[in-house]
């Protein structure tokens, strides 16, 4: 079985998380500088199974394209240029940020922690992989 890897792509960082083998608990794997997701992608996917991608769909409050819906859809093609023979879908990923600062403050994160934005990215993907997943399982 393989694992579903999220991705909440941004203008300058990139968080990624990743399913269970049996898609049932998502955990944060990096953030990295957007420039080198493919590549770590290409690496990642050559030691373990991935069956799809999941990119994080970027809209506004009523559903309109975000200010990064532009990025994400180049994104999107350059990664199904780097992986023609995998799906890639892409999810609401409205209030993941919202979400990730609450997780963080419910978890006791001081606050130097919680300003960490590579940390909030990584914990925003695997909420959106969270979510997908268990909006999969109604």
């Amino acid at each position: 079985m393989g694992r579903i890897v999220a991705i909440d792509y941004g203008k300058k960082r990139t968080g990624i998380a990743v399913s269970d083998p049996m898609k049932i608990i998502a955990g944060g794997l990096t953030t990295l500088a957007s420039s080198e997701v493919i590549e770590f992608l290409k690496r990642y996917a050559a030691e373990n199974e991935v069956e799809m991608f999941l990119l994080g769909e970027p809209r506004q409050m009523d559903y309109s394209p975000s200010e990064n819906m532009d990025r994400a859809l180049t994104f999107k093609r350059k990664l199904q240029q780097a992986f023609p023979n995998k799906e890639i879908k892409m999810f609401d990923e409205r209030f993941t940020s919202v979400l990730a600062h609450r997780a963080m403050l419910d978890g006791g994160l001081k606050k130097k922690a919680r300003q960490d934005k590579a940390l909030v990215d990584e914990i925003s993907a695997t909420i959106l992989l969270q979510s997908f997943m268990e909006a999969k399982r109604l």
